[in-house]
């Protein structure tokens, strides 16, 4: 029988938490740590759960936001790190030569969906891999202009942040972005520009997005100028919004009628999160490129693009980095793959599980206005009612804080939705336990 061991929080912060985080912001800049929600200063963790340095245990549900697939030192990952390490920790992959290098890229080429052949570039995050996969499609298409969605996400560095549609506060102060990117509305089956209900009416929700882009976008840029469409499967800091089963095949369409090309942005989504090792797997689509990080390293910093070999650099100083591809990620990059994907039968049972578990929660709270979600990357919205779906921020905010007083790490994404993302190695049995805690923290938020 399963051994479930339960949360534990018995003060938080505990008084070693309050030394280091106080400590931290004297040293560190700011990013997006707040110790208000999050006041987690972390020991050690095992599998989904987290020790902080007081003792207390939590459920690790943000996967240390979204990288943990395989979970806080899986020994796998954890040996092949330490077998690599022993053997040689660099040697500039953008100079030199190393066999691990090729056999992480070939399962990935093999993994990605289409049939046409395909290589890979190494990166060191998700930023890095969409800023890569903007150069690839410049330099492979001679196409300079890109088109995203509204309530993206793609990174914060320079030219990504052109992409980036997700917070004001990503934009504020960082103007001018890199030009040529334009935003379109992504198909959000609950909050959509035109009102639609897209789980009633998902080809009238589609068709409305594509003749967007037709009608629209290509009155003012000319579309042989439009290099790629990139695009998350599945909305992740926007709200974890699946769109509609046949969107993709839609946009293909388009985009083949005027050659351009697919970037599909999986660092958040990819590597076992959905229940298929890529996202775009569900919508039966191939994508032209395929950008990857997060997960992948199993916690070491690993990124990087799979694409069409048509487009791939082809001169000596294109494009490089340092430590894009370091022997050590790639180590557990190999590993990660091959643990994941003997994850993905239990990954789509656990996932339609915890779904059901959100749904029962759906229709027992008003302030709960949807339930959404593949596999394990599922989300609630919070809302003030379900007839007016205005969106509930303070409630939200105030579901995670009370959460994490009883030992369950969630995350918010969008303006007013929660995200569920736990280890792929997750049992229903704690799933049970984290939805327990999820509705006492619910309950304890409306009062």
């Amino acid at each position: 029988m399963y051994m479930v061991v339960r949360p534990n929080v018995k003060e938080l912060p505990g008084p070693k938490a309050k030394e280091v985080i106080e400590k931290n912001f004297e040293a560190l800049a700011v990013t997006t740590q707040d110790p208000e929600t999050l006041p987690i200063v972390i020991d050690h963790g095992d599998g989904i759960l987290v020790y902080d340095v007081d003792g207390n245990t939590f459920y690790d549900f943000g996967s240390g936001v979204g990288v943990l697939n395989v979970g806080h030192a899986h020994p796998r990952v954890v040996e092949a790190v330490k077998r690599q390490a022993e053997k040689f920790t660099h040697f500039a992959l953008n100079d030199f030569f190393y066999e691990n290098a090729i056999v992480l890229a070939n399962k990935l080429t093999e993994l990605a969906p289409g049939d046409f052949p395909k290589k890979v570039v190494y990166q060191n995050s998700g930023a890095e891999a969409n800023e890569a996969m903007m150069k690839l499609v410049k330099y492979g298409t001679g196409r300079k202009r890109f088109i995203a969605f509204y309530h993206a996400f793609h990174g914060r560095s320079q030219a990504v942040l052109s992409l980036t549609a997700s917070k004001w506060v990503q934009q504020d102060r960082f103007f001018p972005t890199m030009p040529g990117v334009e935003h379109i509305p992504y198909p959000n089956p609950y909050r959509n520009p035109w009102h639609i209900d897209g789980y009633a009416e998902p080809d009238e929700l589609v068709n409305r997005v594509i003749e967007f882009i037709e009608e629209y976008v290509f009155r003012h840029v000319p579309p042989h100028e439009v290099g790629a469409i990139v695009f998350e499967p599945i909305q992740g800091e926007g709200g974890y919004v699946v769109p509609p089963k046949n969107f993709f095949k839609e946009l293909k369409k388009l985009a083949d009628n005027y050659g351009i090309l697919l970037a599909d942005d999986e660092v958040q989504m990819g590597v076992g999160r959905t229940g298929k090792f890529w996202a775009i797997e569900h919508f039966d689509v191939a994508p032209d490129t395929i950008q990857f990080g997060k997960a992948i390293g199993g916690g070491i910093p690993l990124a990087g693009v799979v694409h069409r070999a048509d487009i791939a650099f082809d001169k000596p100083g294109r494009h490089a980095s340092t430590f894009g591809g370091n022997p050590v990620a790639i180590a557990a990059g190999i590993e990660v793959v091959e643990i994941v994907k003997e994850l993905l039968p239990h990954v789509q049972e656990v996932g339609d599980y915890l779904h059901k578990r959100l749904e029962e929660l759906l229709e027992k709270y008003e302030v709960i206005g949807d339930a959404r979600g593949l596999g394990l990357a599922q989300a609630v919205e919070i809302v003030k009612s379900k007839d007016t779906k205005e969106k509930n921020p303070k409630l939200r905010d105030a579901i995670v804080k009370e959460a994490v007083k009883r030992g369950l790490i969630l995350l918010g994404c969008g303006d007013n939705s929660i995200r569920f993302i736990p280890p792929l190695t997750i049992q229903k049995e704690e799933i049970d336990v984290a939805m327990e805690i999820f509705e006492e923290s619910l309950k304890a938020a409306l009062q």
